[in-house]
């Protein structure tokens, strides 16, 4: 029997004018705009049939400060399904006190690309289940990269970047995937900077390279615009699960709707 796919939303956490914990939805990791309740938004897509949610704490790690775990926590206590929580994740400790607030799994890229045997630390100590590494990436048209792929007519490779897509590290970043599952990671979260707010779809090369590279689950994320992005990202590239955030946030699908659009085109989903 199939293994299900994963409809999973997302909420982008950042710290508005009046300091509190706020919801924002850019577009390429910029250009953000106030969304939402951090809390009041999870509440909803825990009611609507998500099989997990992400949260992800969006310039903690640009700012060099800690996540804001007290949110974490007041989610956590409205999400009975799988929580990630991201941003900000630099050590053992860091994992351990994000876990202890309510998170199931952490998702880490800055930290991990910094200190990679933070990954075997971490999957030593909770458990590869609890780690997610997130790929932050950017498409490159130069020579300085490993794994090629075709895209409009062009080849390309996959760049790493860091602090919220701000900053590029030369890493390429299907060869950081196949080391960060060496080193033990549990799932894999496939960003693409490229993508990000679009609504024009997944990062079909992207995605499809990692998930070609690895036999650790892999989340796509960025570009989802309608039911059809989805499926395509799960029949073309092999993503194991689809986050979302724009098309779940204002209201243009629910995720039941999403989920029933997928079943009957063969895509087995919890429903």
């Amino acid at each position: 029997m199939a293994l299900t796919k994963r409809v999973i939303p997302c909420i982008d956490v950042d710290i508005d004018d009046d300091g509190n914990p706020a919801v924002y939805t850019g577009v390429n990791f910029e250009d953000l705009a106030y969304t939402g309740d951090p809390v009041e938004m999870a509440k909803r897509y825990n009611e609507a049939g998500a099989d997990e949610f992400v949260f992800l704490d969006i310039t903690a790690s640009a700012e060099g400060r800690e996540t804001m775990l007290d949110t974490v926590s007041a989610v956590a206590d409205e999400v009975f399904i799988p929580l990630t929580v991201g941003g900000g994740i630099r050590t053992k400790d860091d994992i351990k006190e994000t876990l202890r607030a309510g998170a199931d799994k952490v998702s880490i890229n800055s930290g991990a690309i910094a200190n990679p045997d933070l990954i075997n630390e971490g999957a030593a100590a909770f458990g590869s289940q609890c780690i997610v590494i997130s790929l932050d990436a950017r498409r490159r048209y130069d020579e300085q990269g490993e794994h090629y792929e075709r895209v409009d007519g062009e080849s390309c490779w996959f760049e790493c970047t860091v602090k919220g897509g701000r900053e590029g590290t030369g890493m390429d970043a299907v060869a950081w995937a196949e080391e960060a599952e060496e080193r033990g990671a549990g799932e894999l979260f496939v960003n693409s900077i490229d993508k990000d707010g679009t609504k024009d779809g997944y990062d079909i090369p992207l995605t499809a390279a990692v998930c070609d590279a690895v036999s650790t689950p892999v989340i796509a994320s960025s570009g989802c615009g309608s039911p059809a992005d989805m499926y395509e990202v799960f029949t073309e590239a092999g993503a194991d699960a689809g986050l979302a955030a724009s098309i779940f946030h204002f209201g243009e699908y629910d995720i039941t709707s999403v989920k029933q659009y997928l079943a009957e085109r063969g895509v087995p989903v919890r429903l």
